[in-house]
């Protein structure tokens, strides 16, 4: 959704990742902190004071989103669901859990630990402002954590706001979902939360453009936008998980799918099946054994004079395990590798031998014909 991420360190069994976004965000913060922020609130000091504060505050910033979504991850992981890694981008944070809640229980107090972490925080750099001055810091170093302060109360009220997927809207899901025994009724209606919400800060951002406001104005608005598009995108994402419910890839994989012998060569491979067939890539077998995968990308790197004395087995691509998955997987774990990995097929086994080729289009073609006949 918002392009590549990369790896930065792991804590606590986490992964830290950070989203290209991320540097944006970092960028404009220090920016507007070291030529906004604090030569408003401390006039008259040194221009690399300024951005020395602003850098301070930037990477405290970092630290304040990643102890927040720390906090989730931590709570997840005590219940028993497995989160994959942190990823933090323009807009936030988001811990990547293997599984939904199972209980109301559970989800109120995943996302309720998220906000209770910023407050914690935000005392904690509150306290150490008031210790920095009380110890003779000058005023402005203490302004940092101040400000680190005031930042941490206010990611806690702003994800406070009852309107799915913000902690409040989770929290919301999971009061409902309690009352009602029903979690797509609940999410039904935190999810129209969200969207109200996310229309409210672009109608915001839209008056504060119009006013003059041009940068916050365009904060508000992009916020809003996001919020309104990932409400809507969970909403989804819980009617794809329900409607794959108790269903596995087998129900939904082509059998018995053209392979490729590894003894085949190249120039066979080229006019026998890349020519024949309308399909991207192949798999290699030896056997029934799956050895990998072929395509145009690895018959490319071979020189057409070589195309007669060379095998598929010795140029198939043979790290597969981010387009393979065993036959008795979930549907909806399937699609979520699919759409991790932007794969539109995936080769389907059974131990170490092929038995079919999972299509996205097959599940999407499901999808639909499910929303057709249960619109509601």
């Amino acid at each position: 959704m918002f392009g590549e991420s990369f790896s930065l360190f792991r804590v606590l069994g986490f992964e830290i990742r950070a989203n290209v976004t991320w540097l944006f965000l970092a960028l404009l913060v220090t920016w507007s902190l070291a030529a906004g922020f604090f030569p408003f609130v401390y006039p008259d000091l040194a221009p690399l004071t300024y951005w020395m504060m602003a850098l301070v505050g930037m990477l405290g910033l970092f630290f304040s989103l990643l102890f927040h979504e720390l906090s989730h991850s931590v709570v997840a992981r005590a219940y028993g669901i497995p989160v994959r890694r942190i990823t933090l981008f323009l807009f936030g944070g988001v811990a990547e859990m293997e599984a939904e809640p199972k209980e109301p229980r559970i989800e109120f107090w995943m996302a309720i630990a998220g906000p209770i972490a910023s407050v914690v925080l935000g005392v904690a750099f509150y306290l150490l402002a008031l210790t920095m001055v009380a110890v003779g810091f000058p005023e402005h170093i203490a302004g940092v954590a101040r400000y680190l302060g005031f930042i941490n109360m206010l990611l806690a009220i702003f994800n406070m706001v009852p309107g799915f997927p913000l902690d409040g809207g989770r929290v919301l899901r999971a009061t409902l979902w309690q009352m009602k025994g029903d979690i797509r009724w609940a999410t039904r209606w935190a999810t129209r939360m969200g969207q109200g919400f996310g229309l409210l800060l672009v109608a915001l951002g839209l008056a504060s453009f119009i006013a003059g406001n041009f940068v916050g104005g365009m904060w508000w608005f992009l916020i809003g936008m996001f919020v309104y598009a990932a409400a809507a995108a969970s909403y989804q994402q819980l009617l794809t998980q329900q409607a794959l419910a108790g269903r596995t890839v087998r129900r939904f994989m082509t059998a018995d799918p053209v392979s490729v012998p590894a003894e085949t060569r190249i120039e066979e491979f080229v006019n026998e099946y890349l020519y024949h067939h309308n399909f991207d890539r192949f798999p290699v077998v030896r056997g029934q054994r799956l050895l990998g995968s072929i395509g145009l990308a690895e018959v490319r790197e071979v020189p057409r004079d070589d195309w007669q004395r060379t095998r598929v087995g010795d140029v198939c691509q043979q790290n597969i395990q981010e387009n393979t998955i065993e036959a008795d997987m979930k549907a909806d774990e399937a699609l979520n590798q699919m759409q991790k990995t932007r794969s539109v097929r995936l080769m389907v086994t059974e131990g170490e031998r092929l038995v079919g080729i999972l299509v996205l289009k097959d599940l999407l073609r499901y999808l639909d014909v499910r929303a057709e006949l249960e619109p509601d």
